[in-house]
């Protein structure tokens, strides 16, 4: 067992740039699939094959690397994006039956980490068995989040800005239980983390999509990158401010 943490702290950081990296991971996903036109079924191998790659380097990490542990998590919300979206489309199952699917699978892995390890924790993690866990989930629960996105905004015919609002109701919601109520931990922390991706990825489809379907039309290719500087930024600056926290300890 490594005796040094992997993964990120739950702080206010990890959230905003969670919510950064669905809307980064919708874009780019949209960009491949569609700007590029390459399809569903090559974007899923390529978001794949990079989602390994990263992973396989972050299991083999002895300890927490910011800038890696983040690439996966874009990863997982890139190829959760193209999953979704090879489920709903290419498959044909549609957003409401590819949504109960990954719903029963997330549920799966859950249950599974949850009997084998005789709990669920979320951090600190030290383990190379119990991350896998934690990653299997991370990916499931950003691909169920990008279905039940897709079917707030085809099937329940809400705009962008409404479903967004759903969602960020939900997650409120979720706050609120996580300060005033003495509900389980862990199960409000995927609660936000599934409907963080709608929410993230509801900023996408704001950006990218046209006007005629409530959309600003920047293009794929023009939010990606503005979404990924942001991204950059709010994380160095987590960072810095995690770096200050640290030295205030040691000098006290």
């Amino acid at each position: 067992m490594n005796t040094l943490n992997k993964v990120a702290s739950i702080t206010l950081y990890f959230w905003i740039l969670k919510v950064l990296a669905t809307t980064l991971g919708e874009t780019l996903g949209d960009m491949l699939s569609m700007t590029l036109d390459i399809g569903y079924t090559i974007s899923l191998l390529i978001t794949s094959v990079f989602f390994v790659l990263v992973l396989l380097a972050q299991l083999r990490t002895k300890e927490y690397l910011p800038p890696l542990y983040w690439v996966v998590i874009i990863a997982t919300t890139t190829v959760g994006t193209e999953i979704s979206d090879f489920m709903d489309r290419t498959m044909g199952f549609g957003y409401t039956l590819g949504s109960i699917i990954l719903f029963c699978c997330l549920m799966s892995v859950l249950w599974i980490w949850h009997k084998r390890e005789q709990g669920i924790r979320v951090f600190p993690i030290f383990d190379r068995k119990v991350e896998t866990y934690y990653w299997a989930a991370i990916l499931i629960s950003n691909s169920l989040g990008t279905a039940f996105g897709d079917y707030l905004s085809d099937n329940a015919g809400l705009s962008y800005l409404q479903g967004a609002g759903i969602t960020a109701a939900i997650i409120a919601v979720v706050v609120a239980l996580h300060y005033y109520s003495s509900l389980n931990q862990v199960v409000l922390f995927w609660i936000a983390f599934i409907f963080t991706r709608p929410f993230g990825a509801t900023f996408g489809d704001l950006l990218t999509k046209p006007v005629s379907k409530g959309g600003l039309d920047l293009g794929t290719i023009q939010a990606t990158l503005v979404t990924g500087l942001i991204f950059v930024a709010v994380l160095w600056f987590a960072l810095r401010q995690e770096g200050k926290a640290k030295l205030q300890d040691i000098q006290q």
